[in-house]
């Protein structure tokens, strides 16, 4: 199987760093910052929507959002893994899930070069592939990610076509849907277990070992 998860929110702990660059960025281009603890509601959609989320609704130009991210990106590179750590329990079922053969893959809507970095110094070696926002392709929802990391497992999966997504966020959702996938929500991350119940997503785990249980009593 294939069992694709999303990253901020699904297997890393990610705000802080990002509400700390976002609040570095802002406050270089003159912009007021935010408390850490209301940016869980602007993430989910790239580095750019985080941004335009965090503006001034006034000021959500592009020429702004542009001007926040050329300071955003350069700390946020140096500093991406100051206080980002996986949700306890993700490194021992990613183990147990790479030990029994299914090819694991991260979906991101971070950008490529954060999200490779991050996921090879917190999981080194642990997932076949790891895709993150690039250049000229459309962001989640848009299944185009989902496609790509079967298409580059496609030789692998020959025996076990079943692919498997996962993630935090009705953005997640909505990405398997479109990729005609079917999905797991976490509850752990930065949507509510009673909001994502009442966006009517059906499957939903709670702690990570639910994940491995799910997947080896042929639930999905």
């Amino acid at each position: 199987m294939i069992v694709i998860f999303d990253l901020d929110g699904t297997l890393l702990n990610t705000i802080d760093d990002l509400g700390y660059a976002c609040n570095y960025a802002l406050e270089h281009t003159g912009f007021p910052t935010h408390q850490i603890e209301n940016y869980p509601r602007m993430v989910g959609n790239g580095i750019n929507n985080l941004i335009r989320r965090a503006l001034p609704e006034s000021k959500r130009t592009e020429e702004n959002i542009w001007r926040v991210r050329e300071y955003f990106v350069p700390y946020y590179n140096e500093h991406n893994c100051d206080y980002t750590r996986p949700y306890e329990g993700i490194p021992e079922v990613l183990q147990k899930l790479k030990a029994q053969g299914h090819l694991l893959a991260v979906a991101s809507n971070k950008y490529q070069a954060a999200t490779e970095k991050i996921v090879s110094h917190f999981f080194p070696g642990v997932f076949d592939v790891i895709l993150g926002e690039r250049e000229g392709i459309p962001r989640k929802p848009d299944p185009q990610i989902v496609k790509d990391i079967m298409a580059q497992l496609n030789d692998q999966m020959a025996n076990d076509p079943m692919v498997l997504y996962i993630g935090d966020s009705l953005v997640d959702r909505d990405t398997a849907e479109n990729a005609h996938v079917p999905f797991v929500a976490c509850s752990w991350g930065y949507v509510s277990r009673d909001a994502l119940i009442k966006a009517g997503v059906a499957r939903i785990v709670d702690v990570p070992a639910k994940i491995s249980n799910e997947i080896n009593n042929h639930k999905i």
